[in-house]
């Protein structure tokens, strides 16, 4: 029995999927102790967007370490974070006309959602939250509650109320496309629902561990519109599907809308060091001092690398650019996949947050493994694991990307054949 499995608790999860020891990381490549490269899908659950110790960001990272820099400083002013909202302002709130007030959350992204739900209830003096169905919003208890997943909910040991489930978009009925947004209007719209005006809403555009299920651009229209017809606040949890995975710096921007409250972290900080914030209208700041409080939140150090990361790769739109043509190649192979395979599969997501949906959680499971296996690390997602999920860096090299995308179709032939074999021998 190794370390791990004789210390770490049974709650590990990846370490399952890729049981082996990694040493060293660089851009889109992990290396294992025993001297196997690999290629990395899964970017730290989308944590990774500028891959692993992007140079950009690690001289600037160590310059500010060895000049003894803030490294912890609760909510202070420091010149690091004087220097983060300096960028964020000018960078990506100026341009896109938006107006809002940077809260420094917990480290984590459920941490952002807490504040999200919180300031909602507060502002509109109102308990009840809207979420959807497959929806994952993180492992804290008001996070757990607008999270779809069965398995994940249940973890929580305790009652999560509060809360109205409604369906995402093209969930179920495929003669009705606005099925779930038609129930909400006519429920708070009759007096005799049962079911109260809530707070807000709160919704990924692309929900990443629910299968990546993509709203279109119209549905988020007429949510916005629900929202704002209801006087509920809209809140986006830009989480995963932020700081550019979509193709864009905020995933909701093709649609046009205006979010009251939205919710990043992940890659946030560029670096993988722990870093969220929440976003909310100045209008909804209605806080009393510490009245939402977290020991760490004043990551410094992250400060440092998510302002580089602003600074380097979103001052113009030759970085998205780049997104969107890897983007296209990852659409064009799996769609090549998809059509050469007998079996139902189906294309999911939008932009870099790309995936296919397999028949069955064992098959997709059974592809990743056999991927792994031969270099290339790669996750599932949705309510049975059936999406095969990509998340690979954003900054991956075309050669990694393609190299990457040889090594899935093949998993997909190899396991697919198999399975198709094995039905016709019995």
């Amino acid at each position: 029995m190794n370390i791990f499995e004789e210390v770490e608790s049974q709650v590990r999860s990846y370490s399952r999927s890729f049981p082996t020891v990694f040493t060293t990381a660089k851009n889109a490549r992990l290396q294992s102790r025993d001297g196997q490269s690999y290629i990395d899908f899964l970017a730290g659950a989308g944590t990774l967007n500028y891959g692993h110790n992007n140079d950009h960001f690690k001289q600037p990272l160590l310059d500010y370490i060895e000049s003894d820099g803030i490294t912890h400083g609760l909510d202070m002013y420091t010149g690091a974070k004087e220097d983060f909202l300096n960028a964020f302002n000018d960078i990506v709130m100026g341009p896109r006309d938006m107006d809002y007030k940077v809260q420094f959350t917990g480290p984590t992204g459920t941490n952002a959602v807490e504040v999200a739900l919180k300031i909602a209830r507060k502002a509109k003096g109102r308990t009840g939250i809207v979420s959807f169905t497959n929806g994952y919003h993180g492992c804290t208890l008001g996070s757990q509650a607008v999270t779809g997943n069965k398995g994940q909910r249940s973890g929580a040991v305790v009652s999560l109320p509060d809360v109205t489930r409604i369906p995402y978009d093209e969930y179920g009925d495929e003669n009705d496309d606005f099925m779930g947004l038609k129930l909400l209007d006519q429920m708070l719209s009759d007096p005799g629902s049962g079911v109260e005006v809530p707070a807000g809403v709160i919704v990924e555009t692309v929900q990443g561990e629910g299968g990546l299920n993509a709203a279109r651009m119209i549905w988020l229209q007429q949510l916005e519109s629900l929202c704002r017809k209801h006087d509920m606040l809209l809140i986006i949890d830009d989480i995963q599907a932020g700081c550019g995975r979509t193709g864009t710096f905020f995933s909701f921007e093709p649609a046009g809308i205006k979010p009251d409250i939205v919710t990043l972290s992940k890659s946030l900080s560029g670096y993988g060091l722990p870093f969220a914030i929440t976003l909310l209208r100045p209008e909804l700041d209605n806080w009393e001092p510490a009245e939402h409080n977290g020991t760490f939140r004043g990551n410094n150090l992250a400060f440092i690398t998510a302002r580089v990361a602003l600074e380097k790769y979103w001052q113009d739109d030759a970085f998205s650019n780049e997104i969107n043509e890897k983007a296209k190649v990852l659409e064009t192979r799996f769609q090549r996949i998809i059509d050469r395979m007998d079996v139902p599969l189906t294309l999911k997501g939008r932009g870099m947050m790309r995936g296919i949906s397999t028949p069955d959680g064992d098959i997709a499971t059974a592809i990743c493994k056999h991927a792994f296996a031969n270099g290339l690390i790669v996750e599932t997602s949705g309510s049975w694991g059936e999406v095969v999920k990509c998340l690979c860096p954003l900054t991956i090299p075309m050669d990694d990307l393609k190299q990457g995308l040889d090594i899935l179709e093949d998993a997909f032939e190899q396991v697919l054949n198999k399975k198709q074999a094995q039905a016709k021998a019995s």
